[in-house]
């Protein structure tokens, strides 16, 4: 039976080194999950490895919108607008928990990237292409209705706006529960385990990999008939295990976004607005909090070691003050930001908001998949159609059975609460029976709504008797661990709470206690729990300072 528990590490690596899998899989963020999901929904063997965390590069460093790309239209990739739109619903339905829909303002001014007419047509056409249901339909508003649904809005040569809905999520989240939902149909997965060789065949073609445990260095081996690299902003590298990447490869593009408290920026309805540049970048409400980006801008350099630079920062600070004149906020303000790149197919000539991101998959001699590009609402159609060329080849060469694709209709982790229209009536009665388990009320709503219909097995964890922590941080942080593979502090402040980014002051509080109850679990040795402490404070660094 695979697990999702991190005390449980060699029990995995056992599995992965006694069996032959169907399908192994390079690469732990949203397109991985995904597949992995997908793979052993058909009753296919599934492996997967992830050198870092789960989520841990672009998975977790979006702008947290599960969208329906309206900034497509501009492009006129009908068929891209079309295909997202639909797949946003799908994403929506599998696991409201961690997607919510939000109405987004455009507003439009004159000499803007969007008129009154054209934002009216365009979202019209959004619509119609991206089945939006009747409740969720665009409407216009005149000049006086869009400062009154966002005051902040700059009124100078302001025409009017369109509201539409997005879908906001927790990237990282999003991607652990459809891992978790993975290893419950039993898939074997593994973070902190690095594709280090390939395995081949008399003739050459790849039957598995040379695997590595980060944390240890031990290697063992992983067989498999067909092996998926995945690795995101990381393709070209695995890909380079074998040979020096020829023709299509990956460009890098980083995004940066800035957060700010709502104090200091008190947005109360998400904006998609234009920038000097006439870029357009988001400005999303959340949890208390005022999100701001993304910076489009080529990379070069180590994904893993990503800075934000002053000049990213600037280049935010320049489009708020823009379009909200009357918010005075400085570099002072900022909270935390984060950084990611999206992994870009090269297109030449282009710069980086021009380059499509569609998806692409191809095979070398040796019988490598690679997939690359894509966006993380499109993840679930991605993996179903590299899983239908993958099952076709293995049931002609090795004669392996499989059923079709049922991740349409297939809830993830967390997120069988009888339906999207049930959720709140889900989170206020979770939130009633917190109570029983030590909680506050808000504790328990704010766990249903984090963790769907596991918030319950969180609950449990608050009535162990302990002193460290908050009973509402332990029952997260020993969920975390068993649950869903924390290894790190880092996992756990940034990827399966998301605190790193939305309350860094819980981070600050917290960080040394949840630093002592994970030594303790671990049983970690002093230099290992100085180790971690130093990782921590880098990334609280890296989160909060700008180069």
């Amino acid at each position: 039976m695979s697990t999702a528990s991190a005390l449980q590490r060699q029990m995995t690596f056992e599995q992965l080194e006694n069996n032959v899998f169907d399908v192994l899989v390079i690469g732990g963020g949203i397109t991985g999950a995904g597949l992995s999901l997908d793979a052993a929904t058909r009753g296919l063997s599934v492996a997967l490895v992830e050198m870092q965390d789960f989520a841990a590069g672009t998975s977790s460093r979006s702008t947290k919108l599960v969208h329906g790309g309206l900034r497509y239209l501009k492009q006129l990739e009908v068929k891209e607008v079309a295909e997202l739109g639909k797949e946003r619903a799908i994403v929506y339905e599998n696991g409201p928990h961690v997607t919510t829909p939000v109405w987004m303002l455009l507003p439009f001014h004159k000499g803007g990237t969007f008129g009154k007419f054209s934002t009216s047509v365009g979202l019209r056409t959004y619509d119609f292409l991206a089945g939006v249901k009747k409740s969720e339909r665009r409407y216009m508003l005149t000049k006086d209705q869009t400062v009154e649904k966002e005051p902040l809005v700059k009124t100078d040569e302001l025409l009017g706006g369109g509201v539409y809905v997005e879908y906001r999520t927790d990237d990282a989240r999003l991607t652990i529960e459809v891992a978790k939902a993975a290893i419950e149909k039993g898939a074997v997965l593994s973070n902190y385990t690095k594709a280090v060789e390939f395995l081949y065949n008399k003739k050459k073609k790849i039957v598995g990999i040379v695997a590595e445990d980060v944390l240890t260095g031990k290697r063992f081996n992983i067989q498999a008939r067909k092996v998926i690299n995945a690795a995101g902003p990381w393709v070209d590298d695995v890909r380079a295990i074998e040979e020096k990447p020829k023709g299509k490869h990956l460009i890098l593009s980083k995004g940066v976004h800035i957060v700010f408290d709502e104090s200091k920026f008190p947005l109360k309805q998400a904006v998609y607005f234009d920038t000097p540049d006439k870029r357009m970048v988001f400005a999303i409400p959340r949890d208390g909090k005022t999100y701001v980006g993304t910076t489009d801008t080529f990379y070069k350099g180590d994904q893993r070691e990503m800075d934000i630079e002053q000049a990213d920062r600037d280049y935010i600070m320049d489009a708020i003050h823009y379009m909200f004149p009357t918010v005075n906020v400085t570099d002072a303000d900022i909270e935390s930001s984060w950084a990611g790149v999206r992994p870009l197919i090269h297109e030449e000539g282009k710069n980086p908001s021009e380059i499509s991101r569609h998806d692409e998959m191809w095979e070398s001699k040796s019988g490598l998949f690679t997939i690359a590009g894509g966006k993380l609402t499109g993840y679930r159609k991605m993996a179903e159609g590299v899983l239908n060329t993958i099952t076709a080849q293995l049931k002609s060469e090795h004669r392996v059975k499989s059923g079709p694709c049922i991740t349409k209709d297939l809830r993830i982790s967390g997120g069988d609460i009888g339906g999207s229209d049930n959720l709140q009536q889900f989170i206020q009665l979770q939130g009633r029976k917190a109570t029983a388990y030590g909680l506050t009320q808000q504790e328990g709503e704010y766990f249903a709504q984090h963790y769907g219909s596991n918030a319950p097995k969180v609950f449990k964890y608050a009535q162990v008797s302990q002193q460290l922590l908050p009973k509402a941080v332990y029952a997260q942080l020993m969920y975390g661990i068993e649950h869903e593979m924390v290894v790190h502090p880092v996992d756990f402040f940034v990827r399966r709470t998301g605190n790193m980014f939305f309350n860094i002051a819980s981070v600050q509080a917290h960080k040394e206690a949840v630093l002592t109850v994970m030594a303790l679990t671990f049983g970690w040795t002093d230099m290992q729990k100085a180790q971690y402490a130093f990782e921590l404070e880098k990334e609280i660094t890296r989160a909060t300072t700008a180069k």
